[in-house]
């Protein structure tokens, strides 16, 4: 079963803009007629209700979106990159891997744009002016975002079953609903959920048979967090326990520890509705022990069921309880994001950062790296333009007071030259 991954997506990034003129015959200086670059792709996440695990995430964990195409002459405009989409199934939980925050809950079915794709960069054709016909240069396209995520799949079930290996879970899933868990005297636990359809006066729910918890699961110990995540999103917890003792000695104190485990792991899921439920009745039991469950039942304000997974003994009246009680709970838990959505990048903003690095004045800046990106030092015309944009935004102040002098080097993404006042 493979229900939590880490991966990295990346958006695609915008074609170029093309630097081009128009040439044709009988047409004597044209003008410029560089088309924009395409727009690239997106990261869509989309619901695949025909899958329950994320093994499709097992050993891929690098993920792309196209980038568009550069723009041509003629005004053509470059072709947009084709979105990505990655199926996972319902339930997932989208979260930043870095700060561990929900970024999106894919439980409401609907496809979710995780990464942005860059925009295209403009063409020549959009810096023509009156003083300046024949541009030489173009903007080149803005990257698309990138994202560390960690992908947690969390079960869509109204009602969890939960306790000690070899209880009597599987059993009753099978006998409940369409569900064909295996079933066997098995001495160690299911190791992936089970998912069953129940129907109860004319009503469905879906119950989810949880793999037996051991002692520290809350710690993470056996595959503790791997099965208590399936149980948040619960809104009911059928606790199942041994009651003739058959393989642990007392049923009371399995009924205290897997509480436990569910207080660690989250003190809300402690606070879900609880039914208890005392299984293998067919095999005899100890009058004693059920009458301090019982106490212990009435002290906690919950509901004590006695039932045979054999023989089915006592499960229509659990079932019919459990449908009723279930129209007077809350829904399913939905998470809701926890990070606010990004601005994108402000490239108004002409602040600047420089650092000097033996004698080498560094500027940095995202907006200066865009400027430097639709430069063509190669044309005059496009090599003024940039003293100008350094000038005017004030870079050039900046550097004279960070101390900088003649003949001093600057560098600017790759882009070195010598300091003129």
């Amino acid at each position: 079963m493979i229900d939590k991954v880490a991966i990295t997506i990346k958006a695609g990034k915008g074609g170029d803009g093309a630097v081009s003129f128009r040439r044709e015959k009988y047409v004597a200086k044209g003008g410029p007629d560089g088309g924009d670059g395409g727009k690239g792709g997106n990261v869509v996440f989309v619901v695949d209700e025909g899958t329950n695990t994320l093994l499709d995430y097992k050993n891929r964990r690098k993920f792309k979106a196209p980038d568009g195409d550069n723009g041509q002459g003629r005004k053509f405009a470059g072709k947009s990159g084709s979105d990505l989409h990655l199926p996972v199934p319902r339930g997932t939980v989208i979260k930043d891997t870095n700060t561990g925050k929900v970024i999106h809950d894919m439980s409401d079915g609907q496809p979710y744009i995780a990464a942005k794709g860059g925009r295209g960069g403009w063409g020549n054709t959009h810096f023509a002016t009156a003083t300046r016909q024949a541009p030489r240069f173009a903007k080149n396209g803005y990257e698309g975002e990138y994202k560390e995520l960690t992908l947690e799949l969390k079960m869509l079930a109204d009602v969890g079953l939960a306790g000690f290996p070899n209880v009597g879970k599987s059993t009753l899933l099978s006998k409940i609903s369409a569900a064909n868990p295996k079933v066997a005297n098995y001495h160690f636990t299911t190791l992936a959920p089970n998912l069953g359809v129940v129907r109860i006066y004319e009503k469905d729910f879906v119950v989810a048979d949880i793999p037996g918890l051991i002692e520290g699961a809350s710690e993470g110990l056996g595959l503790g967090h791997d099965f208590l995540r399936h149980i948040d999103r619960c809104r009911l917890i059928l606790h199942i326990f041994d009651l003739s003792a058959s393989e642990r000695e007392d049923p009371l104190e399995d009924i205290k520890k897997i509480n436990a485990e569910l207080k660690k792991y989250s003190p809300d899921l402690a606070t879900r509705p609880q039914i208890l439920v005392g299984n293998k009745i067919d095999t005899g039991y100890d009058k004693e022990t059920l009458t301090k469950i019982k106490r212990y039942a009435s002290r906690k304000g919950q509901k004590l069921f006695l039932m045979s997974g054999l023989t089915g003994q006592g499960i229509d009246e659990l079932m019919r309880y459990v449908s009723e009680l279930l129209e007077t709970l809350p829904p399913l838990t939905t998470y809701e994001s926890e990070i606010t959505e990004e601005a994108e990048i402000d490239y108004t903003d002409r602040s600047v950062d420089i650092k000097i690095e033996d004698g080498v004045y560094h500027v940095e800046g995202e907006w200066i790296k865009r400027v430097c990106g639709g430069v063509n030092f190669d044309d005059r015309e496009s090599l003024m333009f940039f003293q100008r944009v350094l000038k005017n935004s004030g870079v050039i102040e900046a550097l004279e007071k960070a101390g900088i002098q003649d003949g001093d080097t600057v560098e600017i993404y790759g882009i070195e030259f010598d300091f003129v006042i």
